[in-house]
């Protein structure tokens, strides 16, 4: 979850020297060594291409920035016509870089570390493109998909045809799994979860079969609580990832028998390292440990991050690997 950012001195940078976040996205010598970086400090089983769920939007020709300390920022789309402006033409070319990063990590890396390709679910984009940034309760995005359920359900579409065209393009650039983030899909009331985050995520896994049909596939959809059964009975994806507030118990016996789980240390463990850490990761390993598993947060790795710890866990896991 997020394996470079902000922790990392030599990501801080990088940044710097690049400008701006999506001038460090694509431009692929960057987002190349940032998606190294944490492989060389710790033994990690995988690296997670360097980018952005947003590229999906600003590819489609939606304005997109990153303001330090606040984040995205875009030009909200509230209606039919700004809808109508999105355009599909150049998508493939604009995301050029990123698979040609993509295919350079994939140059450097062992052959025993995965490369992990990704991009945001449907809902999530949607909420990004809709609210102009990060929100806590979503009300615009909300709002449209109750009061015009059609048009809502357009852009649904839309989304789903370019997240799929977008990771089906990755894993042809290298990538040997692909992860799905529905990042807010705990947003959604209840009654709308299966129609704007299950099923979208459903098609797109079957699209993305269909081309490679064994590349594995993890979903999560964070903070969906119990519907996280859901995402689980599908056919077309592989693992699930679960946030931390899900106990491991409780995964193990729902979830763990139907699928690969991935997950789901607190980052905020990993802040505060030392016993209080150690404990929680192998209470983790010691409930998920024996079946299907890969180890790893709940979320991502937060700004404030000592890398120590960050090497200490990789110890944690790599012992209990050994031993088991």
């Amino acid at each position: 979850m997020r394996q470079a950012g902000r922790y990392l001195p030599e990501y801080r940078e990088l940044r710097k020297k690049a400008g701006s976040f999506l001038d460090l996205c694509y431009t692929p010598d960057f987002a190349v060594e940032v998606t190294l970086q944490p492989l060389r400090r710790f033994p990690l089983d995988a690296a997670i291409i360097f980018s952005d769920i947003l590229v999906i939007p600003h590819a489609m020709g939606q304005e997109v920035g990153f303001v330090e300390g606040k984040g995205p920022v875009l030009s909200p789309i509230r209606s039919e016509e700004e809808l109508d402006a999105l355009s599909s033409d150049g998508f493939t070319e604009h995301m050029d870089p990123v698979y040609r990063a993509l295919r350079g990590v994939r140059e450097e890396l062992a052959d025993d570390v995965a490369l992990i390709g990704f991009a945001g679910a449907p809902w999530t984009i949607a909420t990004y493109m809709i609210e102009g940034g990060s929100s806590r309760d979503y009300p615009n995005a909300k709002k449209w998909a109750i009061t015009q359920p059609e048009s809502f359900g357009r852009l649904i579409s839309i989304l789903e045809n370019r997240i799929a065209d977008h990771l089906i393009a990755q894993i042809e650039a290298g990538a040997q799994l692909v992860q799905i983030f529905d990042s807010w899909a705990g947003a959604l009331p209840a009654r709308f979860l299966t129609r704007y985050s299950v099923s979208p995520i459903a098609r797109i896994a079957s699209r993305v079969k269909a081309a490679a049909p064994d590349v594995p596939i993890i979903a999560f959809p964070r903070l969906s609580g119990p519907a996280y059964r859901e995402f689980a009975a599908l056919d077309s994806i592989d693992g699930i990832s679960m946030d931390q507030s899900i106990s491991p118990d409780w995964i193990r016996q729902e979830i763990q028998p139907l699928k690969t789980v991935q997950g789901n240390l607190d980052p905020a463990f990993l802040v505060a390292g030392d016993d209080g850490m150690e404990r929680a990761a192998r209470d983790i390993l010691a409930s998920l440990g024996k079946g299907p598993f890969i180890f790893n947060l709940g979320h991502g790795v937060v700004p404030q991050t000592p890398p120590e710890h960050v090497a200490r866990l990789c110890e944690i896991v790599s012992e209990f690997g050994a031993a088991s």
